[in-house]
């Protein structure tokens, strides 16, 4: 199933196979059970009288807690083990998801929703981890590509089926039914996934944990890195937070389940998370990286405009370019990290989804101030920030990876 010569996992063997189906079926579960009520904002507004930025808190929420519990889940896993944590994670998840559905009040639905941030936390950062360790230097980022592709499908199918079947059925049974895929996904992924074969049980151990963090922000690139995961995710988080809003109000008054049906250019992210992580394996992540956050920054200048043709076209642009980078910097931060890839990957994701929380809130201030314009201005700015970053870390000079003795090897993780 694997290379005999080193027992990692290789492209084109049973076990990558094995690997990135369960880890596709992970990142669909994941997502989908996290993004479902993005589309619903807009119901949430009108059932419970709460505003723009208060329906957002649907969501913010649970990827605030999922912040800062992902901080700790590295650590945990460092002890019980990548598979069993991440299995917990799944399960307990669309156990959580399923509840939502019958909560009777905003309250209770946005309490479920908060201990939802802490379940999930197990899955993301230690799936990064695991790919780290168990794949081949050549594969990972083919690897990572395929697992953010689930990632994506997950995004599109929670928000599609439960934006879709809420303008029938009502956002309760669109939640319900995200809940059972998502537990059906965590089964397979259960079954599919290869035990790990590079992992060392370690005992947690707080000083040396701390210690670890503390070292990642001595390299002088992976602190930028983790500032692009907050861009990235925060911009793209705030123009779907509230496109729903813009499109079924006038001129362009789009019914629930057509808005809901957008999110499928979320099938986009599918290819763009796979050609453009393997094109930066090929040509080099710092050659690759600030052409994602380019064509974001068109794709926000084209949704500012009116035709609905120009919004969707910008929409799409938006989401290549997300999902390309978001590959791209997850890739790179798990191959600088070296030893401490677990807690670079928890930092990592921390700022990813304190992206979300924190941009994805606020964009509803914007919103009800300035509408789509505010919106757009105030996403264009973490884009160009991102970009502009991303143009920085081309001139910067590779650095060793973090507590990795020097090496030819990591004198080119930059890169």
């Amino acid at each position: 199933m694997t290379d005999p010569a080193d027992g990692l996992v290789h492209h084109g063997t049973p076990a990558f196979r094995r690997t990135n189906l369960a880890l596709f079926a992970a990142g669909l579960s994941t997502f989908g059970l996290l993004y479902c009520v993005q589309p619903l904002m807009p119901q949430f507004s009108h059932d419970y009288a709460v505003s723009e930025a208060g329906a957002a808190l649907s969501l913010s929420l649970t990827t605030g807690v999922l912040a800062f519990a992902m901080l700790f889940a590295g650590g945990v896993s460092d002890t019980l083990g990548r598979k069993p944590v991440m299995v917990a994670s799944l399960l307990a998840s669309a156990l959580l998801v399923l509840v939502s559905a019958l909560m009777p009040d905003w309250t209770a639905l946005l309490a479920v929703r908060t201990l939802l941030g802490l379940t999930l936390s197990g899955l993301p950062a230690v799936a990064m981890t695991y790919l780290g360790e168990e794949m081949d230097a050549e594969s990972i980022g083919l690897g990572m590509g395929l697992y953010i592709s689930g990632s994506a499908v997950g995004g599109m199918g929670g928000r599609l089926v439960s934006g879709v079947l809420a303008d029938f059925f009502g956002w309760r049974i669109g939640v319900a039914v995200v809940g059972v895929i998502g537990l059906a996904c965590a089964l397979a992924f259960w079954r599919a996934l290869p035990p790990s074969r590079h992992f060392t049980a370690r005992p947690l151990r707080w000083r040396t944990l701390l210690g670890r963090f503390a070292g990642m922000f001595r390299d002088r690139g992976l602190p930028w890195l983790f500032v692009e995961g907050f861009l990235l995710l925060g911009a793209f988080v705030t123009v779907y937070n509230y496109l729903g809003y813009r499109l079924m109000a006038p001129p362009y008054k789009l019914s629930q389940a057509v808005v809901g049906s957008i999110f499928a250019i979320y099938l986009i992210g599918t290819f763009s998370s796979a050609w453009m992580g393997h094109l930066a394996g090929k040509l080099g992540r710092r050659k690759v990286l600030w052409t994602a956050f380019a064509l974001m920054l068109a794709g926000v200048a084209l949704t500012a405009l009116r035709p609905l043709s120009l919004i969707m076209l910008g929409i799409v642009a938006i989401t290549f370019g997300f999902f390309g980078g978001h590959s791209i910097v997850s890739s790179w931060v798990g191959r600088r990290a070296g030893a401490a890839k677990a807690q670079a990957a928890s930092v990592y994701l921390f700022c990813y989804y304190m992206g979300s929380s924190i941009a994805g809130a606020s964009g509803g201030l914007f919103y009800a101030s300035h509408g789509w314009n505010g919106v757009a201005l105030f996403t264009g700015v973490l884009v160009l920030a991102g970009l502009a970053i991303a143009l920085g870390l081309v001139q910067l000079k590779p650095l060793v990876d973090v507590a990795t003795p020097p090496t030819p090897m990591s004198k080119g993780a930059m890169g």
